[in-house]
């Protein structure tokens, strides 16, 4: 038996209590369906077989996690920090002891490969053992004495909030929301992608076995325009986490702002790796490649444009062609494989549409280009050159395994190209020159920029973007500002005058 087969068989066991029960909600502690009983089919994209029906959720499903959010709070809230760093450590215990069941679960329900989500699930288990460790001291705040008064600053969880998480990565991301909400203090109404809901599942009864009060964490299945609207709705959740496309994110905006709900936004990007001269170019191809075709190419921080200098341009490029045209396509499940089949039909077609409009635009297919034949959506890794930043293909976020190549002359030129983008999530910038990316990496306009490297994640630095690819930042206190409030208490030092008025 192959390894792949092994891996297969090993796929239908984990898999074997969701195809019975189907994913159902889990509301103050219980597996209940939704109210309706409606659901629909979840079917993977490597094969189009139907994984196992997920509960379709309505506003009345959203009101009782509510409810139950809004009922645990309190004794949440009140729980001493050390306490919760120990229930959020034995959640990390329980995700590293399921790590391969996550894993495979992932691989079949996104199509992401295994070399990648192999990794996923002990990343997540770091997020609830790093912001586990923050619990503790998440209160703690500043003393600012004055003339008269002693000053002292505390935070307070904001209460019940709401996680929307997306379909390319859903189990890590969850835990990256999750962790820092719970470690603060808050309860979590959490609602999975519609299109990759079974880890979701996996990860809270990790949690309720690892000793999370009931209530505490809720998860609600269902769509965007029913489950998710009534979410960013609800009167009982004082803030939203949001992760997925910039115009999804002001949707929820505008369905907060009746409640002043506060939002944290991680959209979408359109990032530029900008590639000069005096690189170490062997290891710019690396990085570049592997920005742009890891995880199908469904990140928000892939450098979906690359900027190369003119004078290595044509050696740089077709180095690359070769490099796009040997990348290992195939079942996620396989230890070998590279790129896995995109998300679900919907985005295969939105990929695929591209290789049209590149044609007509004028640049030029260096490879892929096609879709692959058989059952699943599976997609060619792709390279466009020969383009310009006005193209669609610049311009638009494709989310998927294919990179528009761009030349430039000059540094100035280079910034140029690199700002005109509605979005401004990551830079990645390849240079000897420190005075350059000192100059470059202060007037590029990106959230997170890295020099000579791939994105390499630092759990207490800021994660987030500007412009269209979003509000606020995770990582470190940076999500405790989120999940909490400041609260500043002046104590009197004396009897400092007091002004009198009517005496």
């Amino acid at each position: 038996m192959s390894e792949l087969d092994d891996n297969i068989s090993k796929l239908h066991t984990y898999l074997a209590p969701f195809r019975q029960n189907g994913v159902m909600n889990r509301i103050n502690g219980e597996v209940v369906p939704a109210q309706s009983g409606e659901t629909f089919d979840n079917n993977s994209p490597v094969d189009e077989e139907l994984i196992c029906t997920v509960a379709k959720s309505g506003p009345a499903d959203i009101d009782a996690a509510a409810q139950a959010a809004h009922d645990a709070f309190p004794a949440w809230r009140d729980m001493a920090g050390t306490e919760r760093k120990k229930i959020l450590h034995a959640i990390a215990d329980g995700i590293v002891a399921r790590a391969e069941e996550i894993a495979f679960a992932e691989c079949y329900d996104t199509g992401q490969a295994l070399r990648f989500m192999s990794k996923a699930a002990l990343r997540g288990a770091e997020n609830f053992r790093y912001f586990a460790d923050l619990a503790p001291s998440a209160r703690d705040g500043k003393q600012m004495p004055s003339a008269t008064l002693m000053n002292v600053t505390t935070r307070v969880p904001i209460g019940p909030v709401g996680v929307i998480t997306p379909w390319n990565t859903p189990f890590m991301l969850s835990t990256w929301k999750i962790a820092p909400a719970l470690a603060a203090g808050c309860t979590v109404v959490h609602k999975p992608a519609e299109f990759s809901p079974v880890t979701a599942s996996i990860l809270l009864e990790i949690a309720e076995e690892a000793g999370l009060p009931p209530g505490v964490w809720n998860l609600v299945n269902g769509f965007g325009e029913d489950a998710g609207k009534a979410l960013t709705e609800h009167p009982k959740i004082r803030a939203i986490a949001f992760v997925g496309e910039s115009r999804t994110g002001s949707m929820i905006m505008k369905q907060g702002a009746d409640t002043l709900k506060r939002t944290h936004f991680e959209l979408g990007g359109k990032n530029p790796v900008v590639v000069f001269d005096d690189a170490e170019l062997d290891r710019a191809l690396d990085a570049a490649i592997f920005m742009i075709y890891s995880l199908n190419g469904e990140r928000c921080t892939s450098s979906s444009r690359l900027l190369v200098q003119s004078s290595i341009a044509d050696d740089f490029l077709s180095a690359m062609a070769t490099r796009v045209k040997n990348i290992r396509v195939g079942h996620p499940l396989d230890p070998e494989t590279e790129i896995g089949p995109l998300i679900h039909k919907v985005h295969f077609d939105k990929v695929c549409s591209y290789f049209d409009i590149a044609k007509e635009e004028g640049a030029k297919i260096a490879a892929g280009g096609a879709a692959k034949e058989g059952k699943g959506w599976f997609v060619e890794p792709t390279l466009f050159t020969a383009a310009n930043n006005d193209m669609k293909i610049a311009r638009e976020e494709i989310f998927g395994p294919v990179l528009t190549a761009i030349t430039f002359d000059t540094e100035e030129e280079a910034l140029a190209i690199a700002n005109d983008t509605e979005y401004g999530l990551t830079g990645y910038v390849w240079t000897n020159d420190l005075t350059r990316a000192l100059r470059f990496t202060d007037k590029l306009e990106a959230g997170m920029i890295w020099v000579n490297s791939e994105n390499v994640r630092h759990l207490p630095t800021p994660f987030g973007g500007v412009k269209a690819s979003g509000i606020g930042r995770d990582g470190g206190d940076w999500s405790f500002e989120f999940y909490m409030e400041q609260k500043h208490v002046g104590f009197a030092t004396g009897h400092h005058k007091i002004p009198q008025l009517g005496a």
